[in-house]
């Protein structure tokens, strides 16, 4: 999902024109200045990856005093003038009932629907109490740009007071920052497990992502139906980083002739073999053969260290090579995987060709505790790897996040007692 930038825009993104303490819009385009600041603060979060989308009441409308037009005009000459996607308006009064209005989040909801925007990992900035409520209610975290407005503050308090838009900004790039620098000082290497096209080359674009995994569960989970034009649409785009593909026999004969036609499909294709067959019989003849003959694998679905020592010994000395051992699924037995996960570190660690994988892991701690122990790679899902944007986040905002998640879905479910 994306993620944006919600921007109040009297005060905020051009001047507000202030009259005994309050703020009003300007009447017209002779009246519209930005801030000199203003150009270069969105630049900066346009470069960082971040939607900017305006939210703006304009309620003169509804009172007579302004025309809507006039509010496009003034919109169309900001959006032309600096890096804005668009602006959303609330054209209501005070005394109409609708759910655009700030402090309501009607804005930034429709927003969010319409790009798919990711609120959580969302900012609103702006310079009035109701604009923070409304980001906060949203789901966002917020920043206030303080005035000289003479106002009661009247809702939640912002997650940061700055002076500027410029501030601001560096505010929430510091916050990524801070984040993004916890995640690159990790040593272990995070693959993307899955088997969507556009969930693959979304984690394509992210430099944490070093490289992919897939398995025919996975295939099937997304509806591929064809397993060989899916692997070379994929290799078509995806070309410097490693991608493991599966055999699909359970006959070992067969196996082998799969693991050939597969290593061809790219010099960053490394071939899924698993430790045994359907009949528990072990694969390491063939992995042995595999190896011998330059074949970069991936001996999966491993859970004991003994799998481990042995499947490390037979490709010692060969091309580089991933072991695969499923820390999930032993979590999933009421073992803990850590100290297994420990050992194996050990054993591997006597062949440099060999990598560890850390495999299915259930939650975001297990990148960390993979770090800790000296994995060399975790596999996790998008939904797993989505969750980077919570690294670092304050927990109480995280719990009052949780509050709100609990109270929005009573409320559209209709919930009564």
């Amino acid at each position: 999902m994306k993620r944006a930038v919600f921007l109040d825009r009297d005060g905020v993104v051009n001047h507000a024109m202030v009259r005994d303490g309050k703020p009003y819009p300007p009447a017209n385009l002779a009246e519209l200045e930005i801030p000199d600041d203003v150009p270069a603060a969105l630049r900066a979060l346009r470069d960082a990856g971040y939607l900017l989308i305006g939210v703006t009441n304009q309620p003169d409308v509804a009172r007579g005093t302004q025309t809507r037009a006039m509010v496009k005009t003034i919109d169309a000459a900001l959006c032309a003038r600096l890096p804005l996607d668009e602006i959303r308006v609330c054209y209501h009064d005070d005394a109409d009932q609708c759910d655009c209005r700030k402090p309501a989040p009607g804005l930034l909801l429709q927003a969010a629907q319409a790009h798919g925007i990711d609120l959580a990992a969302s900012f609103m900035i702006g310079d009035r109490w109701k604009d923070i409520e409304a980001g906060r209610r949203a789901g966002c975290r917020t920043v206030h740009i303080e005035g000289i407005y003479a106002e009661v503050w009247g809702g939640a308090q912002p997650n940061a007071r700055v002076r500027s838009l410029r501030e601001a900004a560096q505010w929430i790039l510091q916050q990524e920052r801070s984040a993004m620098k916890a995640l690159s000082e990790l040593r272990v290497k995070m693959f993307a497990d899955g088997a969507d096209k556009a969930g693959m080359l979304e984690m394509y674009r992210n430099p944490l992502i070093k490289g992919f995994t897939t398995n025919p569960t996975l295939m099937r989970k997304a509806g591929v139906t064809d397993y060989q034009a899916f692997a070379r649409d994929i290799l078509s785009a995806i070309k410097d980083r490693p991608i493991s593909f599966e055999v699909l026999s359970d006959e070992f004969a067969e196996m082998g002739r799969q693991a050939r036609l597969i290593a061809q499909w790219g010099n960053n294709v490394y071939v899924k073999i698993p430790v045994t067959n359907t009949r528990r019989e072990s694969a390491i003849p063939l992995i042995r053969e595999l190896s011998t003959a330059g074949i970069k694998l991936n001996v999966t679905a491993m859970m004991a260290l003994e799998q481990v020592r042995d499947v490390s010994a037979v490709l010692a000395g060969g091309p580089p090579a991933y072991v695969s051992v499923f820390a999930g699924r032993i979590a999933d037995t009421g073992r803990d995987p850590v100290p297994l996960m420990a050992a194996a570190v050990e054993l591997v660690g006597m062949y440099p060709n060999v990598e560890l994988i850390w495999a299915s892991p259930r939650e975001l701690l297990n990148i960390f505790q993979a770090d800790a122990v000296g994995c060399h790679i975790i596999t996790a899902t998008n939904d797993i790897l989505k969750k980077l944007d919570l690294v670092g986040k304050d927990l109480h905002e995280y719990s009052l996040d949780t509050v709100k998640m609990f109270r929005e879905d009573a409320l559209k479910v209709g919930y009564s007692l």
